[in-house]
């Protein structure tokens, strides 16, 4: 015997949503952190903390790269150390604050970002290919309103 099952409340739409988008975000960033890893010998911390320093190409404190990434001290200063050592970020001092340094993209960094970059919104493009202008459009607007009222 069939029996009807009552529409979902309100609330268990909005879970079913959530969990929806929980498993979309894990399945880009999965994709994401394989092609790097496997395309550019490089991790998505990595990847982010060259993204961050190219929107600030004059630098950033690293303790205002570690806002800007919500993350803290201690995880960016190994990323950090190791792009150093890598040439892609070098360290200024802080006139006025002997102890301040601020880090920055060397011309290493900011042609290695740039390929990265390149991949990077080529994996996303092939992962949301299927979504038309007006689809993206929509999803774009619908997810900015998450937090409006908290903002």
């Amino acid at each position: 015997m069939n029996e009807m099952r009552p529409a979902p409340t309100l609330s268990k739409q909005r879970l079913r949503v959530w969990l929806r988008l929980l498993t979309a975000h894990r399945t880009i960033e999965n994709r994401l952190r394989e092609e790097l890893r496997t395309s550019h010998d490089s991790t998505l911390p990595r990847f982010d903390v060259l993204a961050t320093l190219d929107r600030y190409r004059d630098g950033l404190r690293m303790s205002d790269l570690s806002g800007k990434l919500k993350v803290s001290n201690g995880n960016v200063t190994g990323i950090v150390e190791r792009l150093v050592g890598e040439g892609l970020v070098e360290r200024i001092s802080v006139k006025g604050d002997r102890r301040a340094m601020r880090v920055r993209l060397t011309a290493d960094g900011i042609a290695r970002f740039a390929v990265l970059a390149a991949d990077h919104e080529r994996w996303v493009d092939e992962m949301l290919g299927d979504f038309s202008a007006p689809d993206l459009e929509k999803l774009g607007t619908l997810l900015s309103r998450i937090g409006e009222d908290t903002a």
